[in-house]
């Protein structure tokens, strides 16, 4: 029995919420990606714990994913059943000397700061701007303008692959750089409590304008990208070193170095996956041979094909 004929006679969840053979190009900030073999959107815990069961029993490759933000799909596709978690939660708790707001995993982060600001909430302006969602930025500890996402974390909620659920202090969720306990895939985050400030609201408004503008000055908004493609090194910036490669406007295929922010690898006209891989790879060798200097890819591969960063 195929999958699709299993999951159709098997698995007792909506139907209007699983797509087959549906194009990852369509859930990815990328434009990128082939076909998911299996997509489900899943928003409830119960339907989760259902799915997770399914593919227990029946031995189904799961891939989990946010809002495709920070990822590059292959081209040969995602095999097994791809889970899109849009798991949300809202909550505020007012404590004595500070405010605890609880997120589900699925909350989208500009949604999410544009509630806070109407709350008049403070400590999540930095954040405001990164595209994605909260638990994809837990997952990699997304950080912009001085701030990552593990200084407002007071915990974590999450489900390993068996249906089990548990909930983890700030300090055992080994956070570092753009890395976290979850960047394994091992874990689905579910929901995080954030510890926030109560604020002045003409001035969290302010502060995300003024980062909001930075974002559009400087990075290349206009076009599809996953957000930076590289982590910046230990001693040096690594879109510095790019441009000074003369790697701006460098292309292959449809990727280009885009030419506002030599750190993103934009999809300029119908990229593939191999296109960026090629692309990401060349500019590697570029920078090791004048520099000496091994800088490494932020957004995250997955799926099913030639995967070149990895042979490199």
């Amino acid at each position: 029995m195929n999958l699709e004929k299993l999951i159709q006679t098997n698995l007792k969840i909506d139907s209007k919420k699983i797509y087959f053979n549906e194009p990852m190009k369509k859930h990815t900030s990328f434009k990128i990606g082939g076909c998911a073999e299996c997509l489900i959107n899943v928003d409830t815990i119960d339907n989760l714990k259902k799915i997770l069961e399914f593919a227990n029993t029946n031995n189904i490759k799961l891939t989990v994913i946010g809002n495709g933000s920070n990822i590059l799909v292959l081209d040969g596709g995602i095999k097994g059943i791809t889970l899109k978690i849009n798991i949300k939660k809202y909550k505020i708790k007012n404590m004595q000397d500070y405010i605890e707001v609880k997120v589900g995993a699925g909350n989208n982060n500009i949604e999410l700061a544009q509630k806070l600001l109407k709350a008049e909430i403070t400590g999540f302006e930095e954040i405001s701007g990164i595209p994605g969602t909260i638990g994809g930025a837990i997952r990699m500890n997304a950080g912009a303008y001085g701030k990552e996402i593990k200084d407002i974390v007071q915990d974590v909620t999450f489900m390993d692959y068996k249906g089990n659920t548990s909930t983890l202090e700030n300090k055992e969720l080994k956070f570092e750089y753009r890395n976290s306990m979850f960047s394994n895939r091992k874990y689905i985050i579910l929901e995080t409590t954030l510890r926030l400030q109560k604020g002045n609201k003409e001035e969290i408004k302010q502060k995300m304008s003024e980062y909001q503008n930075s974002r559009r000055e400087k990075q290349p908004l206009d076009s599809p990208s996953a957000g930076s493609t590289f982590k910046r090194g230990e001693d040096f910036i690594t879109a510095k070193l790019i441009d000074e490669c003369g790697l701006k406007g460098y292309k292959v295929g449809g990727a280009e170095i885009s030419t506002k922010h030599a750190g993103f690898v934009i999809n300029k006209n119908n990229a593939t996956a191999n296109d960026v891989i090629e692309l990401t790879n060349y500019v590697k060798e570029k920078v090791f041979e004048k520099f000496q200097k091994t800088i490494k890819l932020e957004i995250e591969i997955i799926g099913e094909g030639i995967n070149r960063e990895e042979e490199a």
